[in-house]
This record gives C-alpha cells, structure tokens and sequence, in this order.
C-alpha cells in the first residue's frame, strides 16, 4: 500500500541542538500513526516541518507519491494537508457555524461578499453543516466558540482542519487539558476512531490510554530520533520505549 505521507530523514538544527534527527515516517491510507515522546523530543517541530512552517535542514516529505517540499503552507493544505494545534485556534467570538463558515470559505477561495453574511454564501453553510454534523455539534451549531466545553472547542478545531478536505490530517495532542475518563476525551477517542476510515492521520498525544487504544502503529520519538516504530505490543515490549519514555508505570492493555 503507498503511504498517503511519506518522510525520509527529516533533519531540524537550531545551530548545534538536533531537533529532528533524520525521521523516517509513513502514514497509510486509514491509519492513525501516533507518534510520542517526553516533552523536548520534537514532535510539534515534525509537525511544523511537515506543514511547511518550519524549513528543514535534510530530507524529504511526499504526499500521494509526490514530493512537497518547495510547496508554502498555504500550498501543502491545498494539496492535502490539514492540522490541528495544541492550543485551540478558534475564533472565540464567532458562533461554531461561523467558524466553520469561515474556515470553508479561506480553503475554497471564495471572496467576501459586501451584502452577504457567509453564513448564507450558498454551498458555504451546507459544506459546514455537513462537518458540524460530523463533529457532533449540530446542537451546538449556533453557540459561541467561547462557550463551548474544552472538548467542544477541540472537535469545533478539527471541524475547521477538515474544511481543506484534506488526505492527511496532523493533530497535535487533540486531547490535552482533558483528564483522565473525561467525558471530552472520550468523545475524542470516539470521534477519531471515525475519522480514520476517511483520513490518515498522525496524532501526538501523551494520554497512552488514547495512543495504545486507537493507534495502528507508534512511533517513540526520544531527542529528536526515532528509537523504536511498531504495533501497541512492540512498543509495550519494547525495553528501550520502556526506559527513554515509559518507565517503570503500568502501560494500557
């Protein structure tokens, strides 16, 4: 199966710190590859690299078979790239469809319309509503961002990082400020579990219950290296994860 993304020794110096250390990382096509790591190990910057936010010093990055790597930010989302950030990006004003709405709009290119709210741009609502519904926010629909639950704000987020439709999806600790058997984090695990019929996608995440429940395949990043890449139980079993990350504490079954 040809990887939907494919990263070959990917290389980040900030001049003698070695962020990202010759990273090897592919996404399949309805996969959700997860990558963790202590905090410092990289992975926001694999990310940024990965979105075009962050030059690389080495390595290549393809999507579809297709190299991106003289493609802007703005050019990766267009062909294919979505994200989500580790702090929420909403418009905290705005109601979800708004948000939605306006998101829909930037990444089809429409114009703004003097005399037209874009929340009845026709083709805009209904592209919005459709994301909103699949978010699991329709009851949500016109409540301001900021009144929304933390999770809420999460999967408004994802909503907006689908508007691109893109091939891959990159999301950066979706489920954090989120406790342990927190309803929120539940719906996430959930709602991800969905998206990945649809979507590749590579989650950073440091809750293990979410990674070990959910992930395909785990990627241990440890300053800045890939030092081990498996299925949950290779990475369970793994002395080396054990010691640079997981310790000595009770890993989820």
């Amino acid at each position: 199966m040809q990887p939907l993304l494919s990263i070959r020794g990917l290389v980040k110096r900030y001049g003698g710190l070695l962020v990202t250390d010759h990273v090897d990382l592919d996404i399949l096509p309805g996969e959700i590859h997860a990558v963790i790591g202590p905090n410092g190990a990289g992975k926001t910057t694999l990310i940024s690299q990965i979105m075009g936010e962050i030059p690389s010093d080495a390595g290549t990055i393809s999507l579809g078979g297709r190299s991106i790597d003289a493609l802007g930010m703005a050019q990766r989302v267009r062909a294919g790239i979505g994200r989500s950030y580790q702090i929420t990006s909403v418009i905290q004003r705005f109601t979800v469809l708004e948000n939605v709405v306006l998101a829909v709009q930037g990444c089809r290119g429409h114009g703004f319309h003097f005399w037209t709210p874009a929340v009845e741009t026709p083709g805009l609502a209904d592209r919005a509503d459709e994301l909103i519904d699949l978010m699991g926010l329709s009851a949500r629909r016109e409540t301001l961002a900021m009144s929304l639950s933390y999770g809420q704000q999460r999967q408004l987020e994802i909503a907006m990082a689908l508007a691109a439709e893109p091939k891959v999806l990159l999301l950066d600790e979706p489920m954090a400020g989120m406790g342990h058997g927190d309803t929120g984090s539940d719906m996430m695990v959930d709602l991800l579990r969905r998206l990945k019929s649809r979507y590749g996608i590579l989650l950073i995440e440091h809750d293990m219950d979410a990674v070990f429940s959910l992930a395909d395949r785990i990627s241990v990043l440890f300053y800045g290296k890939v030092i081990c890449c498996g299925d949950a139980d290779a990475i369970r079993n793994s002395p080396e994860v054990r010691e640079a990350y997981l310790g000595d504490e009770e890993v989820p079954a």
